[in-house]
Formats: structure tokens, sequence, C-alpha cells
């Protein structure tokens, strides 16, 4: 049985967008109309009755996987499929992020492009809680907290799950901002060489002499999940745009290998970051 339960470190479950109500209301018309309950369909498409609620209340994106089974058994004909495809065109707000950290727990490979920070998988808490505290309007004192410690959870991933593939690029400026004082930065750079040296993960720096490259338009997140599915995250101010179109991921796939590619190696990144570091 499948489920996966969702995030609740960024302050519960995910709002409800109109794309996914709708989505809801109409599986579950194709449910009533089959003659199945929640529980009576969930060992016929082996997804928890709880996962198929989330899904009719409109708080999932449904896998792949879940439409497919679901076409089958609800005799849907096709039109869940294609109701599915529309969701992938709908901008979300920062809410999707805990879709997006749902899928993270699950993936096989993971890449990650940043130009504003230090991704959040590789940050030490006293970067994170500079950035937290400094956050624009202000967090109170337990909120900070509470982001800080969901952050820190949320990076045992990297050592919890060897078997996946992470691959981090990031901007060479990013290292150079004084984010927190010297202190911090020197505590940040050799926190991200030791996550460098785990066997699972690769971490580029984009030198600053790549004047123009794929990313200009931005930071971006892809990941593949054990089905073989890519998704990918796009996150700007005050929002995230959640993606799962097979152009949109094509086209965000030629940008991470073309900037996979004019980034430094693994090993001559590791050396940068080294000399960066002793000039502290």
């Amino acid at each position: 049985m499948e489920d996966a339960s969702t995030d609740t470190y960024d302050g519960g479950k995910p709002e409800p967008s109109g794309s996914l109500r709708t989505f809801g209301a109409v599986y579950q018309g194709f449910r009533e109309n089959a003659g199945f309950t929640q529980e009576a369909l969930a060992p016929a498409i082996r997804y928890s009755a709880h996962y198929i609620g989330s899904v009719e209340q409109g708080r999932r994106l449904p896998s792949k996987t879940f439409i497919d089974r679901s076409e089958e058994t609800l005799n849907a004909n096709g039109v869940l499929r294609k109701a599915a495809k529309r969701l992938s065109k709908q901008p979300g707000l920062a809410r999707w992020f805990r879709e997006w950290a749902e899928l993270e727990k699950q993936a096989i490979s993971l890449y990650t492009y940043e130009c504003r920070l230090v991704p959040g998988l590789l940050q030490t808490e006293a970067y994170a809680r500079t950035l937290f505290e400094n956050r624009v309007p202000l967090l109170s004192e337990e909120e900070v907290e509470i982001q800080v410690t969901a952050r820190l959870e949320r990076q045992k991933l990297l050592r919890d799950r060897p078997n996946t593939s992470f691959s981090f690029i990031v901007d060479e400026h990013v290292f150079t901002r004084p984010t927190g004082g010297v202190d911090t930065v020197r505590g940040l750079i050799d926190h991200v060489l030791g996550c460098a040296s785990l066997r699972n993960v690769e971490v580029q720096v984009l030198p600053l002499e790549r004047s123009v490259h794929p990313g200009m338009d931005g930071p971006m997140r892809l990941l593949e999940t054990p089905d073989n599915e890519w998704f990918a995250y796009c996150e700007g101010q005050e929002s995230g745009l959640f993606l799962s179109d097979p152009k949109t991921i094509s086209t965000l796939h030629m940008r991470c290998a073309k900037l996979r590619s004019q980034a430094l190696t693994p090993d001559d990144s590791r050396g940068l970051l080294t000399r960066m570091r002793g000039a502290l």
C-alpha cells in the first residue's frame, strides 16, 4: 500500500488549489459512480484510503501511477489522465514546497541549481538561522526555531538515502557573500565540503568567469521518482512553481546539463572552496 504523509514542518497541510479541488471532485464522482468507497478502492489501486481522500479534497497532487491504476479500476476512459495534465499548468504558491519535500524523500536522483543562496540541504544551522532571522516581514522567535529545526531535519536526506544521487550546482558569488559573518561563512564552506565528500553527493561551483549561462532565469530543481517520473520546482519571491509537464522538464534538463558542463568539476570545485575558506 502506497501512502506518503504530507510534511507538516512548515505549518500543516497545504491549502487546496482550485485545479486540485476540481480534479478531486471529478475523481470522487468517478469513484462513487463505480460503487467504491475510499476504503474499498484502496486495495484495488494499492493506495491507502488516506491518500485517496487527500486527492479528493484537493490536498495532494496525484502521482502518475495513482492516475493509471484509477483509470483502469474506475473505467474513466482517459478522463482522469486528461484532467491530471491540466494540474501541471497551474502555478502554485509556497505551499507547493510541501509536495516537493514529500517527493524529495522518495527521489532516486535530485538536481539543484542555485544562484541566490546555498541550497537548504547544504546549509549549516548558523547560516539558516541568519536567513530566517532576517526574513521580511520578521518571524517570531518561535517561528524561527520551527523553520531552522525543519531545515536541519530535512538535511538528513543526504545520509538517510545513500542510494539517492544528489547533484548541486551553486554560483560562486553565493559563497563570497558574508551571510552571518566570516565565522558563519567559514563554517558553511567546511560543511559543504563535508557534504561533498559523501559518495552520493556532488557539488559543483559555477565560476564568476561564466559571464552568461543557462541559469540566468533563476534557480531550479529536478527530481526523479522510483517510478522514473520527473518533476521540477522553481521558486521566486513569495511563490513557487511545481512542474510536471514533459516539455518543460525537458527544457530544464537541457539547462542543467549545460550548467553542469560549464561549472567546475567536483574536484576543482572542492579546490576552489578550500581556497576561499582559507582566504577568510
